[in-house]
């Protein structure tokens, strides 16, 4: 039989943003339920290597890291619950959600963490050499690659800032498009052609990802988006940099968002255009999508979802006085 589980901070997501306001909420006695949806600890899940999380001076694994902070969130008093939410209502005083299995969640204040994914090619090679020379984020793996060649994959602003910033690292970057264009802003594409590490291969577009004999990234497979022509391009590294899209289709028409479908909120916080609901995370953040960024959203969606119910209670309990 379903059941109904009732919180003061429900939590959709269970990536740094979620965990981390899971445990701000915890600690202010919240009683926090953490709905873990369909990638239990985010995107750092699928990711090994992370050097830049501010705490640990040596290499750390990224599954390893939410595995220690859902211990953390555990240890300070939150529920985690295995369950994918299917539909949400935010029309009421109190924050309904309703899991796959029929469970219902009401939440007096609620937390939306639920990320973005990376857009993907979807060829041959990709997932399977993912980590080991592909990748879709330059500022969480390009410092592996000081000194050596990559590619990067896209024409749009993404591509161009991914390639850029790659310079610092790499010795050589080759932006491949499959267009004769790119569709990025002008000022960006003037600082790409301008840098003598950039060159760009034109109207091509990837076929796979070749594997070496080290079983890590060897070349690009490339096909000549105009005669048909196929090529290979050696790398060590390639970063598919074709945008991301934010887990966001449960809120359609009812929370306000922006042409990309990430949320919006009230600039400088996680608050959205309805009061008790908080997003915090890359699914209101298309800039700066990183762990430490996300976990100090999650911070404040916490802190000012704590603010939201007491402010509540207080503005209850004058009109209960009043009344009296």
């Amino acid at each position: 039989m379903a059941t109904t589980h009732k919180t003061r901070m429900l939590i959709i997501g269970s990536g740094p943003a979620g965990l981390s306001a899971a445990i701000y909420g915890a600690r202010a006695g919240m009683e926090p339920i953490v709905v873990q949806g369909l990638q239990p600890g985010g995107q750092l899940t699928i990711t090994t290597d992370v050097e830049n999380y501010p705490g640990f001076r040596e290499v750390i694994q990224g599954p390893w890291l939410m595995q220690e902070m859902e211990a953390q969130a555990v240890h300070v008093g939150t529920r985690m619950i295995w369950d994918t939410i299917t539909n949400v209502d935010l029309s009421g005083d109190t924050f309904i959600a309703t899991g796959d299995g029929g469970d219902i969640y009401e939440g007096d204040t609620l937390v939306i963490a639920t990320g973005a994914q990376a857009k993907w090619l979807g060829v041959p090679g990709e997932l399977e050499l993912s980590g080991k020379g592909v990748s879709a984020c330059a500022t969480c793996d390009g410092f592996f690659y000081r000194g050596k060649k990559v590619v990067v994959i896209g024409g749009g602003n993404t591509a161009v800032e991914e390639a850029l910033y790659l310079t610092n690292h790499a010795s050589e970057v080759v932006l491949v498009h499959r267009r004769d264009t790119l569709r990025s802003e002008k000022i960006l594409q003037d600082r790409l052609f301008a840098h003598p590490k950039i060159t760009t291969v034109w109207n091509k577009r990837v076929d796979r990802f070749l594997p070496g004999e080290d079983g890590a990234l060897r070349a690009l497979a490339l096909i000549d988006t105009e005669t048909g022509e196929q090529s290979e391009i050696l790398t060590d590294g390639a970063f598919v940099a074709i945008g991301h899209a934010p887990a966001t289709e449960l809120f359609k028409g009812k929370l306000a968002m922006d042409e990309t479908g990430y949320l919006i909120v009230e600039p400088g916080t996680p608050k959205t255009d309805i009061p008790g609901v908080f997003a915090a995370g890359d699914v209101s953040d298309h800039v700066y999508r990183q762990a430490i960024t996300a976990a100090g959203v999650g911070c404040m969606a916490a802190l000012d979802a704590e603010r939201y119910l007491a402010h509540k209670l207080h503005v209850a309990g004058i009109t209960e006085t009043v009344q009296g």
